[in-house]
């Protein structure tokens, strides 16, 4: 018979490679969708729609899922939720009209949920002092935002769009059942609450959930957005071809997946509000810095007319990218050591609500940016948008938090003083 530490670490493992598969499918518009703009001759909102599409049903299913989680085990629905997107994804290659690909990629969205059903899976496997290293690792599968773009772009060229879906469908399946051949079911994670989705949603009412929403939908909202926007981008404004493309916006999508597990480890070590306020300051120097526009200026001098040209090159553009990733990743990991320190009972209700919260700013804002660029003809105001997010973020932050600092610091005093 297995050992609990075989358990524990063969669920995370088989968790986390889920995970992986299940978010690279869901990102998969981030690649189909430049070939397919050009074949159905899209616009910028009706791409930012079409790439947002899976994104939707990927976050209204997250808080059913986080309840069916707690009552029945994050095993087999996981499981069940991996060979419920099969069929749709292989379907996806036989569509031609754009409201065809809208309904399918609604049914593939699905495959987003697994967050919301892995989160608390994992969590319940280990210690409270391992819980944010363990989900951490588990929400570095976001890494399988860059995987699709490393995989597709190749298939893509090779044999067409079309393959994709199959090859993916495939991928699915055989990970389905490893999953289910490797992973481990324990009846005492079972919650026994018969808690109503009505009673789940009303946790959004806690003003503690309600900061975690708008924390998580900037950190993971904006990185799932910009994991959809940014092969278009650079197709966009640098006039890369799409494999290229994808692989310099992999760039951003690697580290915001990976160093998850990192940014749960120092969430364990100091905590998650240093943390996240750390992250938040990141995101808006850098999101201010991708906000500006490219800018042609002339300026009058006494010896006569000097031009300027201010621009960020695609090399500066990639770094800055690479430094917000690797911010996110570590904020998306601190946001829900937040909930597992407030909310160890109710993990999977409150992580299916703060992942909903994440998820609609995922799908709100890729159209959001589409918009703006039909609307203003800038490409950097996607940047704009975020550089906004991020300042509620923080005025958010400062005074929700900051009775908890002067508590705290007048504890440390007393400790001091006696």
């Amino acid at each position: 018979m297995a050992s609990h530490s075989y358990k524990q670490y063969a669920v995370l493992v088989s968790s986390t490679v889920s995970f992986t598969v299940c978010f690279m499918i869901w990102m998969m518009f981030a690649v189909l969708g430049i070939p397919l703009k050009q074949q159905l001759g899209l616009n910028e909102t009706e791409f930012g729609i079409l790439a947002a599409t899976p994104v939707l049903t990927g976050s209204l299913i997250r808080v059913p899922l986080g309840i069916w989680t707690d009552r029945f085990g994050g095993r087999i629905v996981l499981f069940s939720l991996m060979i419920a997107t099969i069929i749709p994804i292989y379907a996806m290659q036989f569509a031609t009209q754009y409201w065809q690909f809208l309904v399918i990629g609604l049914f593939v969205g699905l495959a987003g949920g697994s967050f919301s059903v892995g989160t608390p899976y994992v969590a319940r496997w280990f210690k409270k002092d391992q819980q944010g290293l363990a989900m951490g690792v588990f929400g570095a599968g976001n890494a399988g935002s860059a995987l699709t773009k490393l995989v597709a772009p190749s298939i893509v060229a090779a044999w067409g769009w079309k393959m994709v879906p199959t090859v993916y469908a495939v991928i699915m399946l055989a990970v389905a059942l490893s999953f289910w051949l490797f992973s481990y079911h324990d009846p005492k994670h079972v919650v026994s609450s018969k808690v109503s989705l009505k009673q789940q949603l009303s946790l959004m009412k806690n003003p503690a959930v309600l900061r975690y929403c708008q924390y998580y939908s900037v950190v993971f909202g904006g990185y799932v957005a910009l994991a959809l926007w940014m092969i278009h981008y650079y197709v966009g404004e640098y006039g890369f071809d799409m494999k290229h493309a994808a692989f310099l916006a992999a760039c951003f999508s690697l580290p915001g997946g990976v160093l998850r597990a990192f940014g749960g480890w120092l969430s364990d070590k100091w905590g998650p509000f240093k943390v996240t306020w750390g992250v938040m300051w990141v995101c808006w120097v850098v999101f201010f810095l991708l906000s500006y526009p490219p800018t042609q200026m002339v300026i009058n001098t006494i010896k006569g007319p000097v031009s300027f040209d201010l621009h960020l090159t695609p090399t500066l553009f990639t770094v800055l990218l690479f430094v917000v990733g690797v911010a996110m990743a570590v904020g998306k990991a601190s946001v829900f050591k937040f909930i597992s320190e407030e909310f160890p009972d109710n993990i999977g209700a409150v992580s299916g609500v703060v992942g909903l919260a994440g998820g609609l700013g995922g799908f709100l804002l890729p159209i959001l940016f589409g918009a703006l660029v039909d609307l203003t003809g800038v490409r950097s105001s996607s940047f704009m948008l975020l550089y906004g997010t991020v300042c509620v973020s923080l005025i958010w932050m400062h005074w929700s938090f900051k009775a908890v600092r002067r508590a705290e610091e007048a504890g440390e005093l007393a400790t001091v003083k006696s």
